[in-house]
């Protein structure tokens, strides 16, 4: 009776996941937290939160996530939820691991442009790779993806809704100037999380043909 309402987890998709949440913390420790030039979405608010009220990313975080987890659970699945879990829990045990280190780059302060490129390299590979394996790595990650499937648009657009309004906060702690700089990391890693996604889809679409092709 328990088991029908247990999520199905595939063990490379949760390793894929894994990959993906250590890459998105340590990027996000090491360049966003370090250079204020910020994410949007509930990344984003675990830095505003952060800044405002001193409280770790890797609490604020994991709580965000789980109510956004529960938005998008109807629209998502349960499988989708499980991922998302081991995604929430691989990404704070990660982060709190970074809190104990020292920065790596700290003259990247002084280079928001390069903290701008690298940081949405980082961001846009460690979320495309759990979006990929069917997981979200944020809350902003799910309700992304669940406004997508609702409105049949493109994921990036919905990213950059929501990132907009988180971005537009953090002018309390974050000059206009590395603002900028943060839109601009938003916006590409907005599109390489959507060039993740669409290889998924294309790969997907890939077997399916070809599971067809044999039953014929």
């Amino acid at each position: 009776m328990l088991k029908k309402y247990l999520p199905k987890l595939k063990l490379t998709n949760c390793m894929m996941i894994a990959v993906g949440n250590v890459i998105l913390a340590f990027g996000l420790y090491q360049i966003h937290a370090r250079t204020h030039v910020t994410e949007g979405g509930v990344l984003g608010m675990t830095l505003l939160l952060k800044q405002w009220f001193d409280i770790s990313p890797a609490y604020s975080g994991f709580v965000m996530d789980l109510i956004c987890y529960a938005i998008g659970l109807k629209t998502l699945g349960k499988d989708f939820l499980g991922y998302s879990v081991v995604a929430s829990f691989i990404f704070s045990l990660t982060y709190r691991i970074c809190e104990f280190f020292p920065p790596l780059w700290p003259e990247l302060y002084q280079a928001p442009a390069a903290a701008a490129l690298l940081g949405a390299l980082f961001v846009g590979v460690g979320v495309g790779i759990s979006v990929r394996a069917g997981g979200a790595t944020g809350g902003d990650d799910a309700l992304a993806m669940s406004l997508a499937k609702i409105t049949k648009k493109e994921i990036q657009w919905m990213y950059l809704i929501t990132d907009l309004a988180v971005l537009a906060l953090s002018l309390t702690y974050i000059p206009l100037n590395r603002i900028v700089w943060s839109l601009v990391t938003v916006v590409l890693s907005g599109q390489i999380i959507g060039r993740f996604q669409k290889m998924g889809r294309q790969q997907n679409t890939e077997v399916s043909g070809t599971a067809e092709s044999k039953r014929e």
